[in-house]
């Protein structure tokens, strides 16, 4: 308990938004007494929505963003804030005396409250330390202390519920309450049985309960089924059922990726079901060649190629979709670093069987140039995925135009395939592949399929903006590559089949000229794009157009044009230029007697004047 109130406390720093409810008085409100029935009704009946209660005040409280310490924190204070409107405190600030919830002064469902925030504190307080666990594993036996204590807490709220002051309703949500917690304290302790019974009573008591009410009421309940319901199917699989797994990995594609509980626990199964079949992995065959795996990061990885791929295929949204490539080319990237940790000690024995076998490269660099283009060809149907989205998304934009929200343009395709183009190029420098003709003209090939489809968006982005001969020049642009991909097919045509239809796009590019060209010839006739008065952008100040008329809307605007300022320059006529022709033919008078006396002048003649001696 005293760890609870310090965790509470420490929690008020990451809680900081709900200390204001005392401020705005919320929690008056959540004192009051919780929705269900009440003392004085009919059958004087006792009644608590714990589900909704907890799930609400998760929501509400740091659980959307999976932050149990903020979540902790409000749990601390509301149970305070419960003891101090009961008057059921534990003492004072200098002594501690302990109380315990009875049957006899059981006449407020807010006591059942108490207990249920009790065990949600404490099994909040265990899903931070899981969170903190991986990195600090002696935080694990802390952990199942917590559960523990909320196990102690829910079964105090179940033999509560036993009383007859409580309805129906109350008392089997209190036995789910009880069974989820002791399913998630065996699951810890990995008791498979005891945790799958568990939660087999804590699935049927929900499933009864969505039964009973109506829809709207019973949404929670099948929310709460389907969270457990992998849980059950992964203590089935480590009972002995091994059609569990199929199904475990069935519900990880439906819902987008598991969460919670089972998270973890799920991803280290697949790699451990995978790393028993590496065990019997020695080689790879490629394009010819077979090469040794004796990494075993790369050999897991291996295994787990087709199943990832056949889960990209079976995808049912975008979001999923996208979420499987990243995690496949995250696992890549892994393995790739795997074996560049293999290929730097090995750089000198790699450089001498470089020499003797004649530029064919060792096995270590050939299974590194595999993953490279196992990476790179999955970057490259990711982008082509995306492109797929966009694409639709432009058709859907074209019927009918959504406000609100951010348009797709055709420039964001350009980009897309900007990126695949990159990646064809990065393909052909592959090492150990630089001879293989088939490779490189296959990789050719698709490189001209994604010219002319980059081509087409990039002629769309132009039609946009009306500027039909630019656009016309890159549709024959398109239909130049795509009969390229035709004529140059020929036996590649498998490796072709997962690419773009070509012939689609030739299609589509001929409508498109038609469209163009009619587009191009009603712009150029059209009078009213040239002649209305209100499409008048010539740039001209009030000043110079008032012969013209034009509904300018700038002019009741802060930037209006009334004169040009400051004023452009003039030409003005020079300043005549004047030659005096008659100089070089005037004779000046001597002038050496003036020269003469004013040479003499100055300081000698200044003295001599002083002493009266003259010349």
């Amino acid at each position: 308990m005293a760890a609870e109130r310090q965790g509470g406390g420490g929690g008020r720093g990451a809680g900081a938004e709900e200390s204001k409810e005392h401020k705005d008085g919320k929690d008056n409100k959540e004192n009051e007494r919780p929705a269900g029935p009440q003392p004085g009704g009919l059958g004087d009946s006792l009644g608590l929505e714990i589900l909704q209660i907890v799930k609400e005040s998760q929501q509400q409280h740091g659980l959307r963003h999976g932050d149990f310490q903020r979540y902790r924190g409000y749990c601390s204070r509301r149970l305070r804030r419960l003891r101090k409107t009961l008057n059921f405190k534990m003492g004072n600030r200098h002594k501690f005396t302990g109380k315990k919830v009875t049957e006899e002064i059981l006449s407020d469902n807010r006591y059942l409250l108490l207990i249920l925030m009790d065990a949600e504190r404490a099994w909040s307080y265990a899903m931070q330390l899981k969170q903190e666990a991986n990195t600090e594993p002696r935080k694990r036996f802390h952990l199942l202390s917590r559960l523990r204590k909320a196990v102690k807490h829910a079964e105090e709220l179940e033999r509560l519920c036993e009383s007859n002051r409580v309805d129906a309703k109350t008392k089997l949500e209190a036995q789910a309450y009880m069974a989820y917690l002791t399913g998630m304290l065996r699951f810890e302790h990995q008791e498979w049985k005891a945790a799958m019974e568990a939660f087999n009573k804590c699935k049927t008591i929900y499933e009864k309960l969505a039964n009973a009410f109506t829809e709207e009421q019973a949404v929670l309940y099948n929310q709460r089924v389907e969270e457990i319901s992998p849980n059950i199917r992964y203590c089935a699989y480590n009972i002995g059922d091994q059609s569990a797994m199929n199904e475990l990995m069935q519900m990880r594609l439906r819902s987008g990726g598991t969460e919670g509980l089972l998270a973890e626990k799920l991803e280290a199964l697949i790699t451990q079901t995978r790393a028993k079949q590496a065990a019997t992995m020695s080689e790879v065959e490629w394009r010819g060649r077979t090469v040794p795996v004796k990494i075993d990061k790369v050999r897991i990885f291996l295994l787990g190629l087709a199943d990832n791929e056949a889960a990209i295929a079976q995808a049912e949204n975008e979001e999923t979709k996208e979420r499987l490539f990243e995690s496949l080319l995250s696992e890549c990237r892994d393995a790739i670093q795997a074996v560049r940790e293999e290929l730097k000690p090995d750089q000198k024995q790699r450089e001498h069987s470089l020499e003797n076998d004649s530029g064919k490269v060792s096995n270590i660099q050939y299974l590194h140039s595999y993953l490279t283009y196992i990476k790179l060809s999955t970057a490259i149907k990711r982008n082509e995925s995306m492109a797929k989205s966009l694409q639709k998304a432009l058709l859907q934009q074209q019927r009918s135009d959504e406000d609100g929200k951010r348009s797709p343009r055709p420039q964001d395709l350009i980009r897309l395939y900007d990126i695949i183009l990159q990646n064809l190029v990065e393909l052909t420098q592959l090492p150990g592949l630089e001879e293989d003709k088939n490779f490189q003209k296959e990789i050719g090939l698709k490189t001209l399929v994604y010219k002319a489809y980059r081509c087409f968006f990039i002629a769309q982005s132009y039609v946009l903006v009306k500027k039909w001969s630019e656009a016309l020049v890159l549709y024959e642009r398109v239909l130049k590559y795509a009969r390229e991909v035709q004529s140059g097919a020929g036996a590649h045509r498998n490796s072709l089949k997962e690419l773009p239809d070509v012939q689609d796009l030739i299609t589509q590019v001929n409508a498109e000229k038609y469209s163009l060209q009619a587009a191009a010839i009603l712009d150029a006739n059209d009078p009213h794009e040239t002649e209305s008065p209100s499409q008048v952008k010539d740039g001209k100040p009030l000043s110079e157009r008032f012969e013209t008329f034009c509904l300018d809307p700038s002019l009741v605007s802060k930037q209006v044009s009334l004169v040009h300022f400051p004023p452009g320059f003039q030409p003005i006529p020079c300043k005549p230029l004047f030659f005096d022709l008659a100089l070089n033919h005037v004779a000046f008078p001597p002038l050496e007697d003036k020269v003469e006396q004013k040479a003499k002048s100055g300081l000698t003649g200044y003295i001599k004047g002083i002493f009266g001696f003259k010349s």
